[in-house]
């Protein structure tokens, strides 16, 4: 799904983002602990148990990723997990979590109504997310119904606190450039922190350099940039940072980071 097909352009020089919305020219990729701050480590396949989510939980501590990114019924158990494990793999105090928590909300078709994702993402903030990655309404965006959308958006973001950090899926596989852009830019009004490629479970696709550097051209510097969905190798993801990505989810965090150098 992300993989780079010798066709596609490599991202340029310039394209090289420092921190989540900003972005410098001539940075240099980031080494191996740098990248794994950027990582949301990922578990969303429907038939998870427990056992795997403290699993992942426990690798995210070893690694230092960003955050874990669960399902709303894994919130409470990821959130108790971060609180019971510092950064250095010792008796954390609640202040100072090892990782942060995301979790999903109408995933992974954005069909839910707008009250039942606002209630979702309360009820998610509440069980103890830091995050929230939210998928529009994708029949709104093949419509190119924008204010449907912002207003939606817009919706969720006052449901939840403002210290938690929103993040819009737009499932970009599915749009041409022009409505990337216009999703990006209805993310931006409708008051989100971050635009996301992808869900990672749609036929149409995950993550593309492509989108990325749409986005980047449209909300760079504004808002960071989640590339998810496909990405599997280390060549993947510091191509996808180099596009413009600020936060990368995947599941192969482990194998990602074993060849990226420290």
């Amino acid at each position: 799904m992300a993989s780079i097909s010798p066709g596609e352009d490599r991202p340029g020089g310039a394209d090289r983002p420092v921190g989540a919305g900003e972005s410098a020219p001539g940075a240099p990729l980031p080494r191996r602990s740098e990248l794994a701050r950027m990582i949301d480590h990922t578990l969303l396949r429907p038939e998870a148990v427990g056992e795997e989510v403290l699993a992942l939980c426990t690798e995210a501590t070893e690694l230092g990723v960003a955050t874990v990114c669960v399902a709303p019924t894994h919130v409470y158990l990821a959130a108790a997990a971060a609180r019971r494990s510092g950064p250095d793999g010792t008796q954390a105090r609640s202040a100072d979590p090892a990782f942060a928590v995301a979790s999903v909300i109408g995933f992974p078709h954005g069909t839910h109504l707008t009250v039942v994702k606002a209630e979702e993402a309360r009820r998610a903030v509440a069980d103890g997310a830091d995050e929230i990655d939210l998928v529009i309404d994708l029949a709104c965006a093949m419509e190119e119904n924008w204010r449907s959308i912002e207003a939606e958006i817009a919706e969720v973001r006052l449901s939840v606190p403002p210290h938690v950090i929103l993040k819009v899926i737009i499932e970009s596989a599915l749009l041409p450039d022009a409505s990337i852009a216009a999703a990006c830019r209805a993310a931006e009004s409708a008051g989100a922190e971050f635009v996301k490629t992808s869900t990672g479970f749609h036929p149409a696709g995950g993550a593309s350099l492509r989108a990325v550097r749409v986005m980047r051209a449209t909300i760079g510097g504004r808002l960071g940039i989640k590339a998810s969905g496909g990405i599997r190798t280390a060549e993947q993801a510091l191509a996808f940072v180099e596009a413009g990505a600020t936060r990368l989810g995947m599941s192969a965090t482990r194998d990602v980071l074993a060849a990226v150098p420290e």
